[in-house]
């Protein structure tokens, strides 16, 4: 009786799962949940003949679908001419194997957020995407010598035209993406090419994902390839870079505001500037960014830029696994005091990890069109270089298993800086932040100014050819640690100065270091 009565409630019980897993997978409950509209743009009347401007066409389409919630826009197979359009919460915009969206030539057909013109904007939206195989394409150069005319014509203001570089500045030059305080973007799989100026532009945004893919635009000047702006949780990921003026770059330009919680990972960067960039402008500042595992070739400047220079902070920063060649400068960092104001920057724990970099003698980027500017005197090539300014150091730095090959052949004869003479390098903490922004450097390999806390472990660099000048110098620094340093030039001699050093542990061969005015405190 008592196993009937059991085997009747296992009977019951296993009918309510059977009916409620029925219930779970019913073409009733199924066509409950909502699915988003799917949008071709060729049904709003586009023209992909690549001559038919498309923008009010493309703009219907996404007004249409926004007003039912959002959903895919498809743009298909051609070449779609347009103007600005502008992307709404919860559009997704999917360029198909072939498709092109061209960007209009005629600079009187791009609109702006805050005066930045784009031929993509989305301002104050949320769950907004690019995606798929096709194409952006912004026809950069011949858009920036049409609105280069403007000028000449009359129909430009003057204050909108760089008259020393002969071209209109940036905020007359439209980019191919600008996205403005939005949320929870995705933009995947996508080429986005031919800038007139900065390719694409996230200022102010959360949640920014941009993964596989690929930029290409040595269009124009100040071609950028990816700018992030006080943005917070951003994820950079499997992408191709190759641009002309910084590859990936964050910058600051609010009070208040910074980067938050960053991510850029496995990516391949080709710069006529700098690879990996913080700071063109540093106003609020950087926290929480960690950069692995990036590619750099053919790149005029530095694979690795750290600057703060506008009040700002750059703060817990972790860089590993980075390999360059044809690059030419490996490591720079400065904090810098460019503004006015009495808010002074600040830089400190960084943190960068096997770190392998080859330095040629000729510049890298001779096969760009739109080279990297010269500079307007003769040089050594540069070395390193991490400098704060005299009252405020940069504090907390690590540097492990760094391999640098310099191409030496550093000549005596066109520029020399005597050791008693080292507080003639120019502090410059007003201007712009370059490697080469002091000019003439008294070190083939590292030059550090105005540090506390620096720890070198496992530091290998090499001059292929004879150098004048001593492979590291150290000018006001505080608690320096080095282990495991090597250091290989062809004349090897004295290889490391010391001057107002204090606190320093070097494992390190004392025959190849002389210590200058007030050290105190070092060890060997």
């Amino acid at each position: 009786m008592n196993n009937c009565k059991s085997f009747g409630i296992l009977v019951i019980f296993s009918l309510f799962l059977f009916n409620a897993t029925i219930s779970q997978s019913s073409p009733k409950t199924q066509s409950a949940k909502k699915i988003k509209p799917e949008l071709n743009i060729l049904a709003f009347g586009a023209n992909g003949d690549g001559k038919t401007l498309n923008t009010t066409a493309i703009q219907s389409a996404i007004d249409n679908l926004a007003s039912k919630g959002g959903g895919r826009l498809i743009i298909p197979e051609g070449r779609f001419l347009s103007g600005s359009i502008i992307l709404k919460s919860g559009i997704e915009l999917h360029l198909q194997q072939g498709a092109v969206l061209l960007g209009s030539t005629n600079p009187y057909h791009y609109k702006g957020i805050n005066r930045w013109k784009a031929l993509i904007l989305a301002d104050g939206q949320t769950r907004i995407s690019i995606s798929g195989k096709g194409t952006i394409d912004g026809q950069g150069r011949r858009l920036a010598l049409n609105a280069d005319s403007l000028y000449y014509i009359g129909e430009m203001d003057a204050k909108y035209y760089n008259l020393r570089r002969k071209r209109p500045n940036e905020y007359f030059r439209p980019q191919n993406i600008e996205m403005v305080n939005c949320k929870n973007i995705h933009i995947s799989g996508v080429t986005i090419q031919n800038a007139a100026c900065w390719v694409q532009t996230y200022d102010l945004c959360e949640n920014l994902v941009l993964d596989s893919i690929r930029v290409i635009s040595d269009a124009y000047w100040n071609n950028d390839g990816i700018d992030i702006s006080d943005c917070r949780n951003v994820r950079v990921t499997n992408s191709f870079v190759n641009s002309a003026d910084d590859g990936i770059c964050l910058k600051s330009h609010a009070t208040g505001h910074w980067n938050d919680s960053i991510y850029i990972a496995n990516c391949t960067v080709r710069s006529s500037a700098s690879a990996v960039k913080f700071g063109t402008a540093s106003t609020g500042g950087f926290k929480n960014v960690k950069i692995e595992n990036i590619n750099v070739y053919d790149t005029f400047r530095s694979a690795i830029a750290l600057e703060s220079v506008d009040g700002g902070i750059l703060e817990n920063i972790d860089i590993n696994n980075i390999v360059a060649t044809n690059t030419g400068n490996a490591i720079f960092i400065r904090l810098g005091h460019r503004n006015t104001d009495e808010r002074y920057s600040q830089l400190r724990n960084v943190t960068i990890r096997n770190v392998k970099v080859e330095i040629p003698f000729d510049r890298p980027d001779s096969k760009y069109e739109m080279r990297g500017p010269d500079l307007p005197f003769f040089h050594n090539p540069f070395p390193c270089s991490i400098t704060g300014i005299p009252g405020h150091p940069i504090e907390n730095v690590t540097l492990e298993n760094i391999e640098i090959s310099f191409p030496g052949r550093g000549n005596d004869g066109m520029a020399i800086i005597p050791l008693s003479r080292l507080k003639d390098v120019p502090e410059v903490e007003a201007e712009y932040p370059e490697f080469s922004m002091f000019g003439e450097l008294p070190a083939w390999g590292f030059y550090v100014r105005h540090v506390e806390g620096l720890t070198m472990k496992n530091i290998s660099i090499q001059a292929r050819d004879k150098d004048y000048r001593p492979a590291f110098v150290f000018d006001d620094v505080k608690a320096l640690k080095m282990e495991k340093i090597k250091m290989e030039e062809p004349d090897s001699g004295l290889q490391m100065i010391l001057n107002k050093t204090r606190e320093a542990n070097l494992k390190v061969s004392k025959q190849l270091v002389k210590v200058l005015d007030n050290c105190s405190g070092v060890q060997f």
